[in-house]
């Protein structure tokens, strides 16, 4: 099925729904204290003052449970009468009662859940704010937060109907998915005869496409969130932005308006939109001039608060831009963007190696020094053995042996490895297949793949035509495709994927992309309620990164459904970028 093209977008479903059923549910428990109050007076026993109870909300982490026990077995010591309760958020975990029970605190406390599971960000953005997610299950191996996403899927699909088309594809995906549908199945009639609101979902894992998560970010949402970190849709500017000695809070949504038009550009284009807008505001401006007492009353009562507001945002932009040019400049970004395009599209890669090795000989940055060697890693199918030992070694001897631990971290998540004889049979596996059917050349294929995991970048590349070819300088002003987020060396592999699978409604044709993933047996389809969905929800779209997203994605996403008539919305475990997935593989915490 081809897509539409350029058709008017849909209409977004009301999100704020889920902020006031996680308000309603906290306030509740809440309540529910007030309750046990009573209860206790009732009963003739002492009555707690409100000074002597204490409330914690907390993730579900051994060392907050370690943390609250700490402070209830303190107040035993000291002969303090108090009330403990523990609310955890978005899930009780029973390893967290076990170590309040071996703590000898249990029978003190009382715990409950506060399901808040989805945070909405923005009108198309739902972060679960689980940053831990990422190493818990793609390192640790750890599967406790797959519940948490099933749970998250079937509130979405209660309260705005099921998904008629549902696409996955990676381990993680498949368990959530799997999970899900038993909630759906255990409780079928909460959705049974709604029509869906969201037509299609696409459930993937962050590491069937690592690539596009270490890349440099480029569009203006990305450099902000590099540059400043921006946290659960917000971000705090220093005094080199707001050029005053106050930092400033600002929150980054739809609702800004200046930011909004400028949040999915390229920011070579920002600067020039800037300028014009701050022109046209002062062309606004400019018109009191010529007004009578009656139309000064209206533009002071109507337009004037407006105005300021705006000149204010555009302010705080303009600083925000200054400020990262300043920052890459000195980091001389151009060098370094250069050398990632050499490694996406396989060249230079001798000079590219030298580039990395200087990088951590001058002490730039730990994390980016290991994030430009992970690049480097899966972009050439693990290192060659010299290369791995030369550049584990003087990376040791720049930051210190502390960072050892950290290079097996990334070792185990196949984001940092060194090539196995295995591996060297690529170049007769592509003579192979050339000789025999595809079906055999698979089994080749695979059985080699067994040998050492690798990431088979370039073929995924060659396949999906990753690496866009153009005469002349590709147009940033005016982008023919996603390539723009990464001015136009690469389409993100994740978005290309799923613009594939939308197109074909199904994996049909992406045998081979499946194999080079090692998802041939992780891949799934589900279309089983597609005649109760209207036109209108069919071209809704949720896309689920599980173990992040970075905000590129989110733009190459934005873009496609510009051009195709398709509205996007992004569920996350949290947004990403290259440097927290570093933070979150390493052993030295800064």
């Amino acid at each position: 099925m081809a897509f539409p093209h350029r058709l008017d977008a849909p209409e977004l479903p009301d999100f704020s729904m889920l902020k006031r059923l996680a308000r309603d549910q906290l306030i509740y428990l809440l309540e529910q204290q007030h309750e046990v109050d009573k209860l206790y007076k009732v009963e003739n026993k002492p009555a707690v003052s409100s000074s002597e109870q204490l409330c914690f909300l907390v993730r579900p982490r051994i060392k907050n449970m370690r943390y609250v026990a700490s402070l209830v077995n303190a107040d035993k010591l000291a002969g303090r009468t108090r009330k403990y309760k523990v609310i955890f958020s978005p899930q009780k975990f029973h390893a967290c009662e076990m170590v309040l029970e071996e703590e000898g605190v249990y029978g003190d406390v009382s715990c409950d859940e506060w399901a808040f599971s989805l945070l909405p960000l923005d009108v198309d953005l739902l972060s679960m704010e689980l940053p831990e997610f990422f190493r818990d299950y793609f390192l640790e191996g750890d599967q406790r937060w797959i519940n948490t996403v099933a749970q998250a899927l079937h509130l979405l699909s209660t309260l705005y109907g099921p998904f008629p088309n549902c696409y996955g594809i990676g381990r993680c995906a498949k368990m959530s998915y799997e999970l899900w549908r038993t909630l759906e199945e255990e409780e079928d009639g909460e959705t049974k005869g709604r029509r869906p609101e969201i037509g299609h979902i696409f459930l993937l894992d962050r590491d069937v496409d690592f690539v596009t998560a270490l890349c440099s970010q480029v569009v203006y949402e990305g450099l902000v969130d590099d540059t400043f970190r921006i946290k659960c849709g917000s971000v705090d500017f220093g005094p080199e932005v707001t050029s005053s000695d106050r930092s400033l809070k600002v929150l980054l949504n739809a609702e800004d308006k200046v930011f909004n038009e400028i949040r999915n550009e390229h920011f070579s284009n920002v600067f020039g939109f800037l300028s014009q807008k701050a022109r046209n505001l002062q062309a606004q401006y400019d018109r009191r001039r010529g007004m009578d007492i009656k139309q000064m009353k209206n533009f002071v009562s109507q337009e004037l608060k407006g105005l300021k507001q705006e000149h204010r945002l555009l302010s705080v932009h303009i600083g925000a831009c200054e400020s990262i040019m300043k920052k890459k400049t000195k980091q001389d970004f151009q060098e370094l963007i250069k050398t990632e395009h050499a490694l996406l599209e396989g060249f230079n890669i001798r000079e590219s190696t030298s580039y990395i090795e200087e990088h951590i000989d001058r002490q730039v940055s730990p994390i980016e020094s290991l994030r430009l060697m992970c690049l480097l890693s899966i972009t050439e199918n693990g290192l060659i053995p010299k290369d791995y030992r030369s550049l584990k070694t003087q990376y040791l001897q720049s930051y210190g042996p502390e960072h050892l631990l950290t290079f097996s971290n990334l070792r185990r998540a196949g984001l940092l490895t060194e090539q196995a004889p295995g591996d060297t049979l690529t170049a007769m596996e592509s003579k192979v297949s050339k000789l025999v059917t595809d079906k055999a050349a698979g089994k080749i294929t695979d059985a080699f793949s067994s040998l050492a995991k690798r990431s088979n970048f370039r073929a995924i590349s060659k396949k999906l035509n990753l690496i866009p070819r153009v005469d002349g300088e590709y147009d940033l002003k005016v982008p023919r495709d996603m390539a723009y987020v990464f001015s136009g060396a690469y389409v993100p592999l994740s978005c290309r994927v799923i613009e594939q699978v939308l197109e074909r409604r199904s994996w049909q044709g992406l045998d081979e992309v499946l194999r080079l993933l090692n998802c041939s047996e992780l891949a799934f389809t589900d279309m089983t309620k597609e005649d109760k969905a209207s036109s209108e929800s069919l071209r809704l779209i949720l896309v689920v990164f599980l173990g992040g997203c970075t905000f590129s994605e989110i733009s190459a996403l934005r873009f496609l459904g510009r051009e195709k008539g398709y509205r996007f919305i992004f569920l996350t475990t949290a947004v990403t970028n290259s440097a927290r997935l570093m933070e979150a593989m390493s052993e030295v915490k800064a």
